[in-house]
């Protein structure tokens, strides 16, 4: 496992004052990051699981307008739980020194009604640093990562059908 970095979160959120429900990971991977937006590793299967709920076609890989456009036509928001921390590479079981991203604030500016973190460790991680500011409790979505191939990409699909039922 290579070393722990401390990694800052420097990809602003996505939202629109409609945004009716926020979707949170914990940290961009150094793939998104280097991409510039998030869920950037070509293995990830959050925009084609997220397309294929929305009845969208799947954004092509760079196309970040194309993204941001998706999300923003069905009122949803895209962030992460954390601003900062120390981990090592992606793996999320690695994250310490964890500082939350403002999360209530960004709920302030938008009509957010549910919250759904796309895997175990950003619940958790919300649960704990964000849920006392919030007030909002969220709901844990399995995780899209190349990591967790535990799920199919239908049951994926089934899963994340419940954002549809806030927006």
């Amino acid at each position: 496992m290579p070393d722990k970095q401390l990694i800052v979160h420097d990809i602003p959120p996505v939202f629109a004052a409609n945004s009716r429900v926020l979707l949170l990971g914990s940290l961009p991977s150094p793939k998104s990051r280097a991409q510039g937006f998030f869920y950037g590793h070509p293995q990830n299967r959050f925009w084609p699981t997220l397309a294929a709920v929305l009845n969208e076609p799947v954004p092509a890989r760079d196309n970040i307008a194309a993204k941001k456009a998706m999300l923003l036509k069905h009122r949803l928001a895209l962030w992460d739980v954390l601003a900062s921390c120390q981990i090592a590479g992606a793996s999320d079981a690695s994250i310490t020194q964890p500082q939350p991203n403002d999360i209530a604030s960004l709920l302030a500016q938008t009509q957010i009604q549910a919250v759904f973190c796309t895997g175990a460790k950003a619940y958790s991680l919300y649960q704990k640093l964000c849920l006392p500011q919030t007030g909002l409790p969220a709901q844990m979505l399995p995780s899209t990562s190349p990591a967790n191939r535990r799920w199919s990409n239908a049951q994926l699909q089934a899963a994340y059908q419940k954002i549809l039922v806030s927006v």
